[in-house]
């Protein structure tokens, strides 16, 4: 992983708030030159900082979606593989460590219920996974 300056983590928080913005437009907003703008976003996506660009939608406007939020436990000392396992998976919205009986959260987000079924028994079979915990997420407040 190749270490990130301030100019990284501005680019970053200015994707974060429109991943379709221009290079031009990020260059302004950063207050550097294009050519710059664009050298520092094709570093952080060749050395895997960046996986992807993606759409997000309002929960409310995106009824068909199947939200759920999957509490992981690993065994041993594979979390470093299991956690590079799920990065494999698209539906794979996010992914956190954290403390107490769990060792990751997954934030899952599927098509639909046969889809949801399928990466949930992905997520169980990968070596190293000993125990989750699943719920749906139903509506937004």
């Amino acid at each position: 992983m190749i270490p990130l300056d301030a100019l990284d983590h501005r680019l970053i928080a200015a994707l974060h708030a429109d991943a379709r913005a221009p290079v031009a437009k990020l260059a302004t907003i950063l207050g550097l030159s294009r050519n710059t703008v664009q050298k520092r976003l094709d570093r952080l996506v060749d050395s895997g900082v960046i996986l992807g660009f993606t759409l997000r939608v309002r929960a409310e406007h995106d009824i068909n979606q199947i939200r759920a939020v999957m509490m992981i436990e690993v065994v041993g000392k594979s979390t470093g593989a299991v956690i590079k396992s799920l990065r494999g998976l698209p539906e794979l919205y996010a992914l956190h460590t954290t403390n107490g009986n769990w060792d990751l959260i997954a934030e899952i987000r599927t098509a639909s219920l046969p889809d949801f079924d399928r990466v949930l028994r992905q997520i169980r079979e990968i070596d190293g996974v000993s125990n989750s915990e699943t719920s749906l997420l139903l509506s937004s407040i």
